[in-house]
């Protein structure tokens, strides 16, 4: 049975470090959902903050065409998709879009007194 055990234990450690080398599977990315205004640049969709109207995301369609965002713009909303990263700002694959108002514009500052 010693034997046994010894001749066994070298194979094991070396089919545990190829499980380690192997490569990982990519992960899926986790549905998210980001709120904002639809907005148009440079020819590319995008969802910009409804504050300051500074760019957030990047927009692609993900299972409808791209020319439906054109009947969001200057709308408020919240998409729901997937985020990954990009040099300058996230890509937001958008599934699906949902109206919060049907305008956006940059929320004034309260007066401080």
């Amino acid at each position: 049975m010693l034997t046994m055990v010894a001749l066994l234990a070298p194979w094991a450690t070396i089919r545990a470090e190829q499980t380690s080398n192997s490569p990982k599977k990519e992960q899926k990315a986790a549905s998210a959902s980001l709120s904002g205004c639809v907005d148009e640049k440079e020819g590319h969709y995008i969802l910009v903050d409804d504050r300051n109207l500074s760019p957030v995301a990047d927009l692609e369609a993900d299972g409808f065409p791209t020319e439906g965002f054109a009947k969001y713009l200057g709308k408020k909303v919240t998409v729901l998709g997937t985020s990954t990263s990009r040099n300058t700002r996230p890509v937001f694959k958008v599934r699906s879009l949902e109206t919060i108002s049907e305008t956006c514009a940059p929320k004034p500052e309260p007066d401080k007194k």
